[in-house]
């Protein structure tokens, strides 16, 4: 996750010389989405608007800045944001004190000269404000309010059209550099990610050159932290006394020794013999288990990578991603350029509508399906992953085409279509628990579960559901004996259906005090959650509550689960596996769903999984025990991810996150 964030109020800012109307464009994976609009008045004040759609979501907000003596001297921000809850924010200063006020704050600071505010949500003409204050400071270097430092270094230049473009690289608001693209004039030119851009209108074509040349520089950023940060496994490394957990019995085996070698394990044992050459680790009786994997993720790099290896994911199934940009991280962590965890990769699929989901991979025919499969199985994808637009007609296709690939087939149910419906033509697995209750909570033939309607539908209607009705009970039996696999992740709707403006959600709550200040103040606002009124909160608790019961029922069903958070933060998985154990799940068990269990259902149990001779050393040192409190998952010591070694307290200080 990245905080909704981040509005820079200058106090001492450079304004553009003239006034001017900016139009740039948002695109999402390369499918135009929405506009930014920033009109400079020849009286120095600055209006915003910027809004896009993603599949029913998306902010919309107006901002309008006053200046005086060079400064802003008043903001009014008001509109929705990406979750479409209102959001609103004033910050007004008189020479004495600046004052603020917003979803989580109501605060002042005395003036005390150059400093930048920094708010709640954002558009982002807010970063190009905050890079011309810090290009013209001393040192490139400001004073943040409520607390921080800003920093700002041009990174690279390119020639675009007959002008000069600069890449800019701010630090301080994010917990990796944030970048952006100025023109000679300090106007902004574009930002680019690989999820999303934004680019001057008229401009879009060199939108690639600009991301190759971004590229390439966070590349080497990347390259410099892996060195720093990585150990090499140069030689056998045994760890001595440690408890190892095994998932395939579920046992604890009490002071044991494991020898790795070439990236793998080479012995396991109360009494194992120890290579002259070898490295020696005492365990001091920590808990050695194998690594986790999160098999629903949307993996981007940056700073993920880091955080997941720090929580002891040393794997996880991407579901939907750019090929190319995928291919190319995976290529530089498995090189040593960058880190992160293994990637299992399953294709995206969607069909054409206003509500498609991010992707440039699209099958409205039998033909375009056909294309679609076969070009995921030929650059290694293990599976296909259908979403919310595909034409349920399609779904029996993309099944039989992928299986005879030998592709499993997971996904959204799709709109018009039943979750039964979508199992028997074929799907596999079933992605996020709504998805599982889409034919008791809707009318499968009349609503359109391409819109946020399959998360508000969950929210009011959950709760009422009897567990042990009838139709409920075959359906769950159907999903058993089929074999069908469910992707619950509980933890996305802890937040969705809990979380309230002032109150955060609760599965930030164990990292809420150990985050940066900017990200604690994003996380304290408590507008990640869908829109609630006061009397739809305790009918969203009730439904919260469904859900985690409904876990349990499929677990006991005999209903094969596995553990993802569609989460892009990097450390929310020990929380999707505490809401199991809520749910009934022996701990042991959940432990063993998402790592061996887990290595079952994508088929490489032969060499993930276990603390085994044999097998691929990702294996995870815990200051604790999860067999009995879940949540020692955080209190991770020492990470191995095969020929290479971690300290999870490093990974995490690199970012500026506190140790546990």
């Amino acid at each position: 996750m990245r905080p909704c964030l981040l509005i820079p109020l200058l106090l001492g800012l450079a304004l553009p010389a003239a006034a001017a109307t900016e139009r740039s464009r948002v695109f999402i994976l390369g499918k135009p989405a929405g506009v930014q609009v920033a009109e400079y008045a020849d009286d120095g004040s600055l209006a915003v608007h910027y809004d896009y759609a993603d599949r029913g979501r998306g902010p919309s907000l107006d901002a309008r800045y006053t200046f005086a003596a060079g400064r802003v001297a008043a903001l009014d921000l008001h509109g929705v944001n990406y979750m479409k809850v209102p959001v609103q924010e004033a910050f007004a200063r008189d020479g004495v004190a600046a004052r603020w006020k917003n979803g989580a704050e109501d605060d002042r600071r005395d003036d005390a000269g150059p400093a930048f505010y920094l708010g709640l949500d954002s558009v982002p003409e807010d970063t190009v404000l905050l890079a011309r204050a810090l290009l013209a400071a001393p040192q490139q270097r400001l004073r943040l309010l409520p607390e921080g430092e800003a920093r700002i270094e041009k990174l690279a230049s390119e020639r675009v059209g007959g002008q000069r473009v600069d890449l800019y690289a701010v630090h301080g608001i994010d917990l990796v550099p944030t970048y952006l693209w100025l023109d000679a004039r300090q106007r902004f030119f574009a930002s680019w990610s690989s999820w999303q851009a934004l680019v001057r209108e008229g401009q879009e074509a060199v939108l690639d050159r600009l991301a190759q040349r971004q590229q390439a520089e966070e590349g080497k950023l990347a390259a410099t932290r892996a060195r720093a940060l990585t150990t090499p496994l140069r030689r056998p490394l045994l760890l001595r006394h440690v408890r190892v957990f095994d998932p395939a019995t579920p046992t604890v085996a009490e002071d044991q020794s494991v020898l790795i070698a070439d990236g793998r394990i080479a012995a396991v044992g109360a009494d194992v013999a120890v290579p002259r050459e070898a490295e020696v680790i005492d365990g001091q009786g920590r808990f050695l288990m194998p690594g986790l994997w999160d098999m629903h993720a949307h993996y981007q790099g940056g700073y993920e990578g880091l955080i997941r290896l720090a929580c002891g994911v040393t794997t996880v199934r991407d579901l939907a991603n750019d090929a190319d940009a995928l291919a190319a991280r995976s290529a530089d962590i498995e090189a040593g350029r960058d880190i992160g965890p293994r990637i299992v990769k399953a294709g995206f699929i969607d069909g054409r509508s206003e509500f498609s989901g991010p992707t440039k991979v699209f099958a409205d025919t039998e033909a375009e399906a056909a294309a679609a499969v076969d070009r995921y199985a030929k650059i290694g994808y293990e599976q296909i992953k259908i979403y919310s637009s595909v034409k349920p007609e399609l779904v029996p296709v993309i099944a039989r085409l992928a299986h005879a690939r030998g592709l499993r087939v997971s996904g959204h149910v799709p709109a018009f279509m039943s979750p039964r419906q979508f199992v028997e033509a074929g799907a596999d697995e079933i992605q996020h628990i709504n998805f599982v209750l889409m034919g008791f909570i809707t009318d499968v033939a009349q609503d359109d579960t391409r819109t946020p309607l399959r998360l508000t539908a969950v929210a009011q209607r959950a709760g009422a559901l009897d567990l042990g009705g009838a139709d409920l009970r075959d359906w769950i039996d159907e999903l058993h004996r089929r074999g069908t696999v469910v992707d619950p992740t509980l933890s996305v709707f802890e937040n969705l259906l809990l979380e309230r403006p002032r109150q955060p959600g609760p599965s930030w709550q164990a990292w809420f005090d150990r985050l940066p200040p900017q990200w604690q103040r994003s996380l304290r606002a408590g507008n990640g959650g869908l829109p609630m009124t006061d009397a739809q909160q305790a009918i969203y608790r009730q439904s919260w509550q469904r859900l985690v019961e409904l876990v349990g029922v499929l677990y006991r069903s005999g209903v094969t689960l596995v553990a993802g958070t569609d989460d892009a933060f990097g450390a929310q998985l020990p929380r999707e596996l505490e809401l199991y154990v809520q749910a009934g799940i022996p701990p042991r068990e959940v432990l063993r769903l998402a790592t061996l269990g887990a290595a079952e259902v994508m088929k490489h149990a032969d060499r993930y999984g276990r603390v085994a001779p044999g097998y691929v050393a990702d294996l995870v040192l815990i200051d604790g025990d999860p067999t009995i409190h879940m949540g020692d998952l955080r209190k991770t010591r020492l990470v191995i991810r095969g020929d290479r070694r971690y300290e999870p307290r490093a990974l995490l200080a690199a970012l500026g996150i506190r140790a546990d």
